[in-house]
C-alpha cells in the first residue's frame, strides 16, 4: 500500500465525546489469519461509550485494560484491501461486514479508513445491500440471534455459570422485547417474527408506528403503562436494556418462561426457581457464519436495519453526543467512504 497513514478517531484518555480526537495514524497490518479492510461505514455500539468514559463503573478486578491512544469501534462494512497469505475464503475487493474481535478485544479500531481483523470475523456483504445497513447489523444482529436463535459457540460466560440457551419460538411463543427501537431490540424483533412467534414491543409511544410497521402485534407505550403489570402469561422476555430493573419483568412471565436480560442486573436463584422461571443471558461473540446468514435474511427482506442517523468519521464527538441523548430508532453509523 502506498500510503502508511490513515484518517482515524482515536482517544489519548478517557471522558465525554471530546475526548475523540480525528486524526493521523498509521494504517495497521493484517497479521496470520487477518484481512485488512477499508472501511466504508461503522456501527456504533453501547461498548463504544463505555470504552470512551473508561469504563468507571466496572470494579478494578474485573475492568479489562486499554492501551492508549485507542482507536474505538467494532462493527464494520467495508471492501478487502489486503489479506494474509494464510487467510482463503477473501480476496481484495471484496465487500465485507463484520464485529471485530469481540470480546476478545472491547474495541477493535474501527473508526478509521481502514482496520485488520481475523478472517473468520467477516462475512461477504450482498451487493444488494449498503454500507450503512450492513454496518448497523453486525453487534445488535448477532446479539439478537445469539441470545433468541443460536448462541453458536461454547465458550463460557462472564455472566452465569449455565450455558445460554435460546428458547425455541414459534406461533405458541408471546415474547416480550423491551426497549424495541433500539438497535439490538428491532432486529430482535424481526427475528421473533420470522419464527412466527407474537412479539410485544414496550417503548416509548414515538417508537410506535414504527414498531407496528416491523411486525409487533401489541405495543405497550413504558411512559403511560408500567409493561411489568400491563403484560401478563409471556413465554420469554428479551430485556434490551437490562440492567438493575431487569427483574421487574418476572411476573410478566409464565410458569417455565424465561427472561433473557441483554445487560444481567442482580437475581435471586430462590426466587426464580420459586416461580419456575429462567434468567439467562450471553455475552455476544463475533461470527462471520452467523453474520452470513443474518445478511441472508437482510437481502431477502425479511429484516431491516432502521438508520437512527449517520455521521461522517470526522463528527464521531456528534455522533456520540447523539447516542447519549437516547430514543436512538435503529442504528447511528458512522460513514468513511
Amino acid at each position: 500500500m502506498s500510503t502508511h497513514t490513515m484518517r482515524a478517531i482515536r482517544l489519548h484518555g478517557f471522558g465525554g465525546p471530546e475526548v475523540l480526537r480525528h486524526e493521523e495514524a498509521p494504517v495497521p497490518e493484517p497479521g496470520p489469519g487477518e484481512v485488512l479492510v477499508r472501511v466504508h461505514a461503522v456501527g456504533l455500539n453501547p461498548p463504544d461509550w463505555y470504552a470512551r468514559e473508561g469504563m468507571p463503573d466496572v470494579p478494578p478486578e474485573v475492568k479489562p485494560t486499554f492501551d492508549l491512544p485507542l482507536i474505538p469501534g467494532t462493527d464494520v462494512s467495508g471492501v478487502v484491501a489486503d489479506v494474509a497469505a494464510d487467510v482463503n475464503g477473501f480476496a481484495a475487493g471484496d465487500e465485507v461486514v463484520g464485529l471485530l474481535r469481540f470480546p476478545t478485544v472491547l474495541q477493535a479500531g474501527a473508526y478509521a479508513e481502514y482496520v485488520t481483523a481475523p478472517a473468520s470475523d467477516f462475512a461477504l456483504k450482498p451487493a444488494s445491500i449498503d454500507h450503512v445497513q450492513a454496518a448497523g447489523l453486525a453487534m445488535s444482529g448477532l446479539t439478537a440471534w445469539q441470545f433468541l436463535i443460536e448462541l453458536g459457540h461454547d465458550h463460557p460466560s462472564p455472566f452465569q455459570e449455565a450455558q445460554h440457551r435460546p428458547t425455541a419460538l414459534d406461533s405458541e411463543t408471546t415474547v416480550l422485547i423491551n426497549g424495541a427501537a433500539g438497535g439490538v431490540g428491532h432486529l430482535a424483533l424481526q427475528l421473533a417474527k420470522w419464527k412466527g412467534a407474537r412479539v410485544i414491543a414496550v417503548a416509548s409511544g414515538a417508537h410506535e408506528t414504527f414498531l407496528r410497521e416491523l411486525g409487533a402485534d401489541e405495543f405497550i407505550d413504558y411512559t403511560k403503562d408500567r409493561p411489568e403489570e400491563a403484560a401478563r402469561d409471556v413465554d420469554l422476555v428479551l430485556d434490551a436494556v437490562g440492567g438493575p430493573d431487569t427483574r421487574r419483568f418476572l411476573p410478566t412471565l409464565k410458569h417455565g418462561g424465561a427472561l433473557f436480560p441483554v445487560f444481567p442486573g442482580g437475581f435471586d436463584d430462590e426466587e426464580t426457581a420459586k416461580l419456575g422461571v429462567t434468567v439467562s443471558s450471553a455475552q455476544v461473540r463475533s461470527s462471520g457464519a452467523q453474520l452470513t446468514e443474518l445478511l441472508r435474511l437482510l437481502a431477502a427482506g425479511t429484516l431491516r436495519v432502521a438508520i437512527d442517523s449517520t455521521f461522517a468519521l470526522a463528527d464521531a464527538q456528534a455522533a456520540h453526543e447523539r447516542a447519549a441523548r437516547g430514543h436512538i430508532q435503529g442504528k447511528i453509523v458512522l460513514t468513511v467512504a
